[in-house]
């Protein structure tokens, strides 16, 4: 059953819609001002919201606006109710999110008739969602099997030389074996978490009390701890230690510390993958001059991508498979990409073939002072 909530105050205005609604099988969440709406949404996360503008408490504005700042609510359809028919007024609710109006007086047609056009737009869209996942499942049907194979190919092969032939090999043989199955070992660990990382973002993604829940978690306290070990971390792993140039500002972000490394270590991954070695790759964080948000770059001088394909660009595209070796399922920047958004970020990518790829994240300052900062 469809949940609406009523934001009314007006006791039999309230009550009349709750009685339609109920007459029309929905489930009907009354709101005597606006302050109380915002509660109820919250708390309930209705599948449609109609509120009248004119109220004590908060008014219909300021309970859109509200209720836009979360990306949880932000995403449910929005109704005004309203005697007011100014076109100024109309623009105002437009701009700030709202999806439609209705008019007092309005008949029991015309209320079941917003209602059923915002619902069918919102399961439309979360149908185009759900043929996302789809896709992506289709997707990792054809490349698991290849991406899968080839550590798995040197696991097997390295591990068949050591039963066979350790016994007449070398230490140091055997020592330099068992680091390169490690590493096959870890590269399977990682491609397969991140496919199972990537189903389970893109699924809180359209699942509203997944996301509540993500974002009830602690936010990361300060960013350099984290993003300069995790650039570290890939640059060793890539061999590349001297290639990488730090510049990171020190600031609270709202995300998690799990997530902001996953974030730094996929992107800077990219960054030396698909770069040589003895170029630079740089990773720089600064508090943009708004003094609200982060700005992480990772740029490298690498292969690059043409405009098309950074357009194009998506979870398991690999370009130019034939003409370059490409480990990894593409996973690192959709991964990336979706981590931001969901902790109400953004993130762009600049790239000019063959001279330089930039990957800009802007993530949401808490406002935590830093001499707050624990010891």
């Amino acid at each position: 059953m469809k949940r609406v909530l009523v934001i009314e105050d007006q006791d039999d205005v309230r009550e009349a819609i709750l009685e339609i609604l109920e007459g029309e099988g929905y489930e009907g969440l009354g709101a005597e001002h606006g302050r109380r709406g915002v509660e109820l949404a919250r708390q309930f996360l209705p599948n449609i919201i109609i509120s009248d503008i004119m109220m004590p408490e908060l008014d219909g504005y300021g309970v859109l606006m509200e209720l836009q700042q979360d990306p949880i609510t932000a995403v449910i359809p929005f109704i005004f109710l309203t005697a007011r028919t100014q076109p100024e007024d109309r623009r105002r609710g437009m701009v700030l999110g709202a999806d439609d109006y209705l008019t007092k007086p309005f008949t029991r047609a015309e209320l079941r008739e917003a209602i059923r056009t915002r619902l069918a737009k919102q399961s439309a869209l979360e149908q185009r969602v759900q043929g996302k996942i789809e896709e992506l499942r289709a997707n990792i049907t054809v490349s698991l099997p290849h991406e899968l194979r080839t550590p798995l190919t040197s696991i097997i092969g390295f591990s068949e030389i050591l039963a066979e032939e350790c016994e007449s090999m070398k230490p140091e043989d055997i020592k330099n074996i068992a680091r390169l199955l490690h590493g096959s070992g870890l590269r399977l660990q990682r491609l397969v978490e991140n496919f199972v990382l990537y189903l389970e973002l893109e699924r809180t993604a359209t699942n509203p009390q997944e996301l509540k829940l993500l974002q009830q978690v602690e936010p990361a306290s300060f960013t350099r701890p984290i993003i300069v070990p995790a650039a570290q971390q890939e640059s060793q792993a890539a061999g590349r230690s001297a290639d990488l140039i730090l510049d990171v500002q020190d600031t609270p972000i709202a995300i998690t510390a799990k997530f902001l490394k996953k974030l730094v270590e996929e992107l800077v991954n990219n960054a030396f993958k698909f770069s040589s070695a003895g170029t630079p790759v740089e990773v720089t964080g600064h508090i943009r001059e708004d003094n609200l948000s982060y700005l992480l770059a990772i740029s490298d001088r690498g292969r690059g991508m043409t405009a098309r394909q950074v357009t194009d660009i998506g979870a398991y595209m690999q370009f130019g498979r034939k003409s370059y070796e490409q480990q990894g399922a593409g996973l690192g920047l959709a991964i990336a990409k979706r981590i931001a958004e969901l902790h109400g970020g953004t993130i762009t990518l600049k790239s000019a073939p063959g001279v330089k790829t930039t990957v800009q994240v802007i993530l949401p300052i808490v406002s935590t002072p830093l001499a707050d900062r624990p010891d």
